[in-house]
């Protein structure tokens, strides 16, 4: 269960934000709108919510996620593969710090982005991608390892985030799209099919027995409530033309 999340308000230079999508660019005032909504789903959903103040000299900093990796025994500041995202760690440390005392940091030439990793109790799987490179990876593996938690690798070969196409719901149930399908890493899980057509539902969060999915997946959503969950569907449209989705919007924990 989690108690916190961190969000960062997102800014008006998020029209400069890093993307493939060709989805347009974002309409800022709808996006501060989704965002409002997405930060009172979590409230409702029993979390402390600590809202950051907009970052301007960072267009894609609403997508706090992967900037640091909050796990139950300590704190990793990430070091992003995206060149324009390295100064953002600068923003979040002092919040961090402030609830933890265990605090690591990923050292160059390794590179990781939290979206890049998926935990499932005690396991992360960190997935590599054009983000986060094998050396931070196996940085990371060894900070997990230092206090009592294990990591593995998954290579991405299409998608921009591990967190673009598996969305783990506790209770060994994981939510899976594309080419995790046929990964035998993921054979052990109840895999929940996303369909191709539906494929940006794949990134959703647990929060506390809900899951919170974007808005519009009728196929996703109903077999996640014939799974058992409860489902908050949350229309983040502007954040989806950033490549973004759902988990990169805040640091759960």
């Amino acid at each position: 269960m989690f108690s916190n999340a961190i969000v960062r308000k997102p800014g008006r230079s998020m029209v400069k934000g890093l993307s493939n999508a060709e989805l347009g660019v974002p309409d800022y005032n709808k996006a501060v709108v989704q965002h409002e909504f997405y930060v009172r789903a979590l409230k409702n959903c029993g979390l402390t919510v600590e809202e950051l103040e907009a970052d301007e000299n960072f267009p894609d900093s609403t997508f706090v996620e992967d900037v640091a990796l909050l796990t139950p025994h300590c704190a990793i500041i990430t070091r992003p593969g995206a060149l324009s995202r390295r100064g953002e760690i600068i923003g979040i440390k002092e919040t961090i710090q402030k609830y933890y005392t265990n605090t690591e940091e990923i050292q160059p030439p390794g590179t990781v982005e939290a979206g890049d990793i998926m935990m499932v109790g005690s396991h992360f799987y960190i997935g590599l991608s054009n983000r986060t490179n094998l050396n931070g990876a196996e940085q990371t593996i060894r900070i997990l390892n230092k206090y009592g938690m294990s990591g593995s690798v998954i290579k991405l070969e299409k998608v921009l985030h591990l967190k673009t196409g598996l969305a783990y719901l506790e209770n060994n149930n994981l939510l899976v799209c594309g080419e995790f399908l046929s990964n035998p890493a993921f054979e052990k899980f109840n895999i929940i099919e996303v369909p191709e057509e539906e494929s940006y539902a794949a990134n959703c969060i647990w929060v506390n027995n809900k899951v919170l999915l974007p808005e519009g997946f009728p196929i996703t959503k109903q077999k996640i409530i014939d799974a058992g969950y409860s489902v908050v569907e949350i229309n983040v449209s502007e954040f989806r033309k950033l490549d973004g989705g759902l988990s990169c919007l805040s640091l759960r924990f």
